[in-house]
This record gives structure tokens, C-alpha cells and sequence, in this order.
């Protein structure tokens, strides 16, 4: 059938589950345990939006605020709907040569995603046998170059001249830096954009900032390639962020107190469990982000996968070649990360 022929087929990411219960400790999809801050509590209750009007298509009021945040100027700013809407537009924008873009084998499920779908060939670069990023093997021809740091799911942080190392070797061809979890660990390649104008850094709000729901990611690179950024956007759906996005967005990003007291307790959280996974027979790699990703030394990361859910307690397991064994932990609450550590003592005996 010729209809058929012409539909295009993808296998689609599948995100981490999402249960209607209320009575569960939910650490799969590493939301951050902890409310937003107060000031967009505050600003959701006070304020009446103008919600049967468009919000603004350049949502400069964020990215003003965004701009002065990092200290950049705002052309240098762009925002979608989640991390997710931006590096999909820069996909959509830049990796369009015919060659080759480049990303970790194990990495964020999305890249190969969005690679089949905007039909951009791709090639997936083996990570060494401790999950490292090896710059190396990146300094070869490609149409692009997309890594998380730190990766996910392992969790692990590249050293900024390691980066840097990646970003310099490509000069024709863009890079993009993807710090979801970059507030956990410290070292941004921020820095680096003024340096290079092949590299792009995407942020988002949805981890350190406790705004999933509200679904705001940005990114900073060269006053050229954000043009270029909004340019396709303008051509594709002008009104992305919604009033309240960018107002929120605003909000959190002037309570800066907040989000390091937050980005603090999950921190300390994350190392405490650390040391309490371990005795428990647990290995993992060093995470820098707010999950551990952890297999134990014994039991199938399938069988404690299950017996947890039996506990209500999510976790998340990726059934794949290399890391099925391995559990993904979302850093909860001290309460929640104690209860999850007294269900694995009973599973394990």
C-alpha cells in the first residue's frame, strides 16, 4: 500500500512511569523531591494571567532574565518547552549535513529518537568499561556532536577540558553540551561559549529547579546560532511558552537562596545513600547528578525491580544490552531514600 509505504516509523523514547497512586514513593523519573520555590507558589496564587491571550513568542521576559542569570547577553538565549523541545529544534536546525552526528551508546534515549525521526544518520560511541566518556573516540568526521554531562543514566561528570577537548576538536560542526544535571555537580561549559562558537549548552528547569510540570528548557550559545534557533522555531510554532512558563521561570530564577538550599539537601542526600547502597552490596558508578545508578552484586536488578514496585516504591530499570541489571535511583527525601534502603535490606535477606 502505497499510504503505508509513506508513513514515517519510529520507535518512540519511552519516559519513566508515571502512577496515579498517591500512596508511593516515586524515584524514577529524578524529580526533584523538594517543592519550587516559594516565590512561584506565591506567584501562581496572586496573580491572575491573561490566559485568553498568546503569551509572547520570544518569551523575552525569561529570556532576559535567563540572560542576566548566566551573564550573557539575551540574543544568546533560547527557550522551549522542556529541554526536550530545544535540543529537538537544534537537531531539526543544525544536523543537517548527510554525515554522521555522534552520541554515547548509553546515554539519554531521546538522541537516537530524534535522529530516526528527522532521518539524520547517526553513530553510537561506546563508553569505556567504568561508563566514561572517551573524548577521543570523538575527534573523528561527524555531522554533530551531542553528550550529556554529566551522562545519563551513569550519572558521571566530564571534566570541563575533556569537554572543552571535544568542542575544540570540531570546529565545522556544532556541539551540544546537555546539563540537565549539571547543578548536582558544578564545572558548566558555559564558559566555553564565548570561546567557541560551535558549542551550545542546554539547561533546564525540570531537575535542580522542581518545575517538570511547568516544562521550561533553554539554551545559551553564539548570538548566530540562536538567531538561527529561532528562526525554525518562528517557522515551526511561535507560541511555545505559556504565560505562566515564563513568569514562573522569572520567579524561580530570583530566588537563588531557595535553589541552592534544595540543590544542598539533595546533595547530602545522594552522598548518604551512596554510602548505604555500598554496604548493601551495591556497586555504581561516581554519580554527580541526583540519581545513583546502581547494580547489586547478586540479585538481578529485574528481581529487585519488582519486589520494590511491590513496596510501591518506583525505581528505573533500562532493559538494555550492558545495563539491565542496573537500577536508576532518583535522590527522594532522607525520609523516602531511608524507607527505599529498609525495603532493599528485606529484599536482599
Amino acid at each position: 500500500m502505497i499510504l503505508s509505504e509513506n508513513i514515517r516509523s519510529v520507535v518512540p523514547y519511552v519516559p519513566g512511569e508515571q502512577p496515579t497512586e498517591t500512596d508511593i514513593i516515586k524515584l524514577n523519573t529524578n524529580e526533584n523531591p523538594y517543592p519550587p520555590s516559594p516565590e512561584v507558589t506565591k506567584l501562581l496564587h496572586n496573580r491572575d494571567f491573561s490566559l485568553r491571550k498568546y503569551p509572547s513568542p520570544e518569551a523575552s521576559e525569561l529570556t532576559s532574565a535567563i540572560a542576566e542569570y548566566h551573564h550573557v547577553k539575551q540574543e544568546q538565549v533560547f527557550v522551549g518547552v522542556g529541554s526536550d523541545d530545544v535540543i529537538a529544534m537544534c537537531f531539526l536546525s543544525f544536523f543537517n549535513s548527510g554525515k554522521p552526528i555522534l552520541f554515547p551508546k548509553i546515554s539519554y534515549g531521546f538522541y537516537k529518537v530524534w535522529a530516526e525521526l528527522y532521518k539524520i544518520p547517526y553513530r553510537q560511541i561506546p563508553l569505556d568499561e567504568d561508563f566514561r566518556i572517551i573524548p577521543k573516540d570523538y575527534f573523528i568526521e561527524n555531522g554533530g556532536i551531542i553528550f550529556p554531562n554529566p551522562n545519563a543514566p551513569t550519572g558521571l561528570f566530564l571534566p570541563l577540558e575533556q569537554v572543552e577537548s571535544i568542542v575544540a576538536a570540531s570546529p565545522d560542526t556544532l556541539v551540544i553540551v546537555d546539563e540537565a544535571y549539571i547543578d548536582f555537580s558544578g564545572g558548566s561549559a558555559l564558559p566555553l561559549v564565548e570561546k567557541y562558537d560551535n558549542l551550545i549548552v542546554t539547561r533546564t528547569f525540570s531537575k535542580s529547579r522542581s518545575m517538570a510540570g511547568m516544562r521550561i528548557g533553554y539554551c545559551i550559545g553564539s548570538e548566530n546560532l540562536i538567531s538561527t534557533l529561532n528562526s525554525v522555531k518562528f517557522s515551526y510554532n511561535s507560541y511555545t511558552m505559556s504565560e505562566i512558563a515564563i513568569k514562573t521561570g522569572v520567579a524561580s530564577l530570583g530566588d537563588d537562596k531557595y535553589f541552592h538550599s534544595t540543590l544542598k539537601k539533595i546533595i547530602s542526600t545522594r552522598e548518604k545513600t551512596k554510602a548505604e547502597l555500598s554496604k548493601l552490596g551495591f556497586d555504581f558508578p561516581d554519580s554527580r547528578t541526583n540519581f545513583i545508578f546502581a547494580k547489586h552484586r547478586s540479585v538481578s536488578g529485574k528481581q529487585i525491580f519488582e519486589e520494590l514496585k511491590k513496596k510501591k516504591i518506583y525505581v528505573r530499570r533500562f532493559d538494555a544490552d550492558g545495563i539491565s541489571d542496573y537500577l536508576r535511583i532518583t535522590i527522594g527525601t532522607d525520609e523516602e531514600m531511608n524507607e527505599l534502603l529498609v525495603q532493599l535490606k528485606n529484599i536482599l535477606g
